[in-house]
């Protein structure tokens, strides 16, 4: 099926994909594609006899634009299904008490994409979820040159060749920034994670996970229904409900919020080839000077999704904040916006409330339960993304995370990015005792807990190695930062962000810059501030800076040993 789109946009095969935020890990230095199984796959497991139907009878077509030139192409993949339906996922007998050798709580993009993994490598696992084959809800934008270099550009719905930022009112203040854009078809990207399962026989548990229990090297998670699965290892993908990892310090993060809208209108003054990514005007609030006063001090902005002359997604986002900007305030400055710029709704398709928690404590690491995305503390703390990159950001999307839709796109990128990297460890952990000569024909996992341990030890320290903790110490610190400007500093800010080398913009988004080259866009940004913009980073950025440098010596000191 193809798609026409009125305006010039780029011709493009089409797929869909949507991860909000910066993707933690370096898919293109690595030189192969994290999807594709590698060398590890071994011979797959029988398929389970037991299936289930899909329980969901709503489609969730492929947006139909209004005829005009041809700007984006979507097609088919004829290797995944079309909509969950033709799907029949093998479930799982709670009566077989048979160990497992992994345990997923979650089917959200990255608890799919890591049992799909290790699966496929021969072990046994088990995805726990109340509704695995529920639509995920929410819109997902990611850069497209991400979901290429993971083998995704096929689950790209619609690609606009280059976005847009108002810093301001008039053409001085406008930025464009020439990185093609896309917005994730839901439907065909979940359709084609499920269906890898489905090819490697991973199970799947109709319920929640309610606690998990580890003893003896062994996990034993119980359900909301009473059952209970054993398995070697157990993975907390419940995203930022943060259903079964532990945490040894308050969780204190700033919070993105946004509501959204998917709306048919009459008419609209976007352009049809370029999508909106901020929008910092104010012109909207001139004659209700309370909104003014408010927007001033907590700035929101506008970011767009024109897919036709008659049809937007518009969101109003609060960039970060402590504690969450209301919903009601977004939707009333979203109404306040829409009617300065003449648009008029005639139907609304879609609604979403977001909320992202940013920055925060990571779990208490080592410990036996692993996690991943939301969970795993891997949102970007200074953009949302999700150690991945651009205005959404995906959480966990499953029914375990509010069902007014806590995710975007950019996180769906890093925990897409960063599943392959926690499976490979994770199958490397499980083969480990029986790939000592001592030990020819071990059972997978670990023999006793103190094993147990050391094997997930090493599994955390795969997905957050010293590297990527100095980073996450910089995010945090430019999280600390951006609470405290007001609309003029955020402008004075993201004209000298946009305004760098596009190595550095894009490299910060996409979470690609190691620490020392995120030093030197640190060193860069300040040059290119102006005096005043500089006045202010000094002024408000130092007790962040001070957090960041005893941060970092923490990862300078000898690794705790396991207990």
């Amino acid at each position: 099926m193809h798609s026409a789109l009125s305006g010039p946009q780029q011709q493009l095969p089409c797929g869909k994909l949507c991860l909000h935020h910066a993707v933690i890990f370096r898919h293109r230095q690595l030189g192969f594609n994290r999807f594709q199984n590698d060398t590890r796959t071994c011979k797959l497991r029988a398929r389970a006899t037991l299936t289930k139907p899909n329980k969901q009878s709503a489609e969730h077509p492929p947006v139909h634009h209004s005829p005009g030139r041809a700007s984006a192409e979507t097609t088919s993949d004829r290797h995944s299904p079309a909509t969950f339906e033709s799907l029949q996922l093998h479930g799982h007998n709670p009566d077989n008490t048979a160990k497992l050798d992994l345990v997923v709580a979650g089917a959200g993009p990255s608890g799919i994409a890591v049992a799909e993994r290790v699966s496929a490598a021969g072990y046994k696992v088990c995805v726990v979820d109340p509704a695995p084959l529920a639509h995920w809800p929410n819109n997902y934008g990611v850069w497209v040159d991400e979901f290429e270099a993971m083998g995704l550009q096929d689950c790209l719905e619609i690609i606009w060749p280059k976005a847009k930022v108002h810093l301001d009112s008039g053409k001085d203040h406008e930025r464009y920034l020439y990185r093609p854009y896309g917005r994730v078809d839901r439907t065909k990207l979940k359709s084609k994670l499920l269906q890898r399962c489905v090819e490697h026989g991973v199970t799947f548990h109709e319920t929640k996970a309610a606690k998990v229990e580890h003893a003896d090297g062994s996990s034993t998670l119980t359900c909301s229904d009473g059952s209970q699965l054993h398995s070697a290892l157990v993975l907390d993908c419940t995203g930022h409900a943060r259903k079964l990892v532990t945490f040894d310090e308050k969780f204190d993060p700033g919070y993105q919020a946004a509501y959204g809208m998917m709306i048919e209108v009459e008419s609209h003054p976007f352009e049809l080839d370029t999508m909106l990514f901020m929008d910092w005007r104010d012109d909207h609030t001139k004659g209700r000077p309370e909104m003014r006063a408010a927007n001033q001090k907590l700035p929101t902005f506008l970011y767009v999704m024109p897919f036709s002359k008659t049809k937007l997604f518009l969101e109003e986002t609060s960039l970060v904040s402590r504690p969450p900007f209301a919903f009601q305030e977004l939707k009333d400055r979203l109404q306040v916006r829409m009617e300065h710029l003449g648009i008029k709704v005639k139907s609304m398709t879609e609604e979403e409330y977001c909320l992202i928690p940013m920055g925060g404590v990571l779990p208490k690491f080592p410990q036996r339960t692993l996690g991943i995305g939301g969970t795993g503390g891997m949102v970007h703390p200074s953009t949302g993304k999700l150690l991945m990159s651009s205005q959404f950001a995906v959480l966990q999307v499953s029914p375990y995370v509010s069902d007014r839709g806590f995710g975007q796109g950019y996180m769906v990128a890093r925990v897409l990015g960063a599943a392959p990297v926690l499976a490979d460890a994770i199958i490397d952990q499980l083969a480990a005792p029986s790939d000592r000569a001592t030990d020819a024909g071990a059972p997978n996992g670990a023999s006793n807990e103190q094993e147990a341990v050391e094997m997930t030890s090493k599994i955390w320290k795969a997905i957050w190695p010293k590297e990527r903790l100095r980073q996450r110490e910089f995010f945090t610190f430019g999280m600390d930062v951006l609470l405290k400007l007001d609309l003029r500093e955020t402008r004075q800010f993201f004209s000298a962000f946009f305004g760098l080398s596009d190595f550095h913009w894009q490299g910060f988004l996409s979470s690609r810059l190691s620490f020392p080259q995120l030093m030197a866009f640190g060193l860069a940004l300040f040059a290119n501030s102006s005096n005043q913009a500089r006045a202010n980073l000094i002024f408000k950025g130092t007790p962040g800076l001070v957090s960041m440098f005893t941060g970092l010596g923490k990862t300078y000191l000898p690794d705790r040993k396991s207990k």
